[in-house]
């Protein structure tokens, strides 16, 4: 299949979620015999920090603006397209939706990486700059990077008429244990970009152990954060961290932690990245609680559940041996359910049943 896809980015993993996810996918899926086309504005704070320059049986197209040189170029690639998808936080997503309407493309799909922001934004009465006045309904399939029941609201309050969970993952190639590295070895880890809405779990689970064990080391990588940072003597900072230095990172971790956005955390069902990133390298991982955690990772088992700054420090007085077992069988599960391969080939289920109903209602 051909998939033309107008996207975020996936030429810098700098500040955004989005690169490292579509690097996977469209490795497993040119690994399938697809051919992805990804088109990405070609803004100043992704090139300043541009990790990826091109697609290995793949194509990708970085546009200055939508001008007419861009939208003649994204109608040829459409015209003979399998899959065309938007996605979120995608800079031209509308104008970009009123193409692949009006496209020959035989399915058009919105894959939505952020639908708690979506949902929040919805909910408190705000534009969301990706979606248009239609909302999602016009769209033959609706991806979703949340579960549970982000699916039906996006049915009732966006008019998506077909929905599918497609879930975050790990490409095993580029996240995998590695021999630690002294500048990241640490007690406890914690890698993302700063975000406001975070701020209160990371310092109750992180911050505070931090000032409780002043023998310990702990360390932070990631982009965005402010100069009033509550930092402490004990706490490290690594600015941000391209993809090639993440295994090094997790893998010189005696513990990394897992913070998930208020949204995210709220709506459940919504497991970050980082989480199959770090289980995958082989560390033991922490991890705020939210619903549906229980369906990606055993508590106990394959990670370590912490609402409380003394959770962590529980976790941090644990034998080495207990952790390694936990990272083993996290590490098993990732590897087994979790990977850019599996997601893949859910998404090809999802496109299948679609095409499968637009079939059906033809005939």
């Amino acid at each position: 299949m051909k998939i033309v896809i107008l996207g975020l980015t996936i030429s810098s993993s700098w500040g955004n979620g989005h690169a490292t996810l579509w690097r996977g996918l469209l490795r497993e899926m040119i690994k399938r015999g697809h051919y992805p086309v990804f088109f990405e504005r070609d803004v100043p704070y992704y090139a300043g920090q541009r990790d990826l320059w091109d697609l290995d049986g793949g194509k990708l197209h970085l546009y200055q603006d939508w001008n007419d040189d861009t939208q003649a170029l994204v109608r040829r690639e459409l015209s003979d397209a399998d899959v065309s998808i938007v996605t979120s936080y995608c800079p031209d997503a509308i104008a970009g939706t009123a193409f692949l309407m009006d496209s020959a493309a035989r399915l058009r799909v919105f894959y939505d990486l952020d639908t708690p922001v979506t949902l929040s934004q919805l909910h408190a009465g705000k534009d969301v700059p990706y979606i248009g006045p239609r909302g999602l309904q016009d769209f033959d399939l609706v991806l979703s990077y949340t579960g549970g029941k982000a699916l039906d609201l996006l049915r009732r309050e966006l008019g998506a008429r077909r929905v599918a969970p497609l879930y975050g993952s790990v490409d095993p190639t580029a996240h995998f244990p590695v021999e630690p590295m002294p500048q990241y070895m640490c007690d406890v880890s914690y890698m993302g970009t700063y975000a406001p809405d975070r701020q209160a779990a990371l310092e109750q689970l992180f911050i505070q152990p931090a000032r409780q064990r002043p023998d310990a080391r702990f360390l932070i990588g990631g982009a965005q954060y402010p100069q009033e940072f509550p930092w402490s003597p004990n706490i490290y900072f690594v600015r941000h961290l391209p993809p090639p230095e993440h295994p090094a990172f997790f893998s010189s971790s005696r513990l990394t932690l897992n913070v998930t956005r208020q949204a995210m955390a709220a709506m459940g069902y919504c497991p970050s990245g980082r989480l199959f990133e770090a289980a995958a390298c082989g560390v033991p991982m922490l991890s705020d609680w939210w619903d549906g955690l229980d369906e990606f990772f055993k508590p106990d088992e394959e990670l370590l559940v912490c609402r409380t700054a003394d959770d962590t420090l529980a976790a941090m007085g644990r034998q080495d041996s207990e952790l390694a077992r936990i990272a083993r069988a996290a590490r098993e599960r990732t590897l087994q359910e979790h990977t850019a391969q599996k997601r893949v080939l859910d998404f090809e289920r999802a496109i299948e049943a679609a095409f499968s109903t637009i079939n059906c209602v033809e005939a």
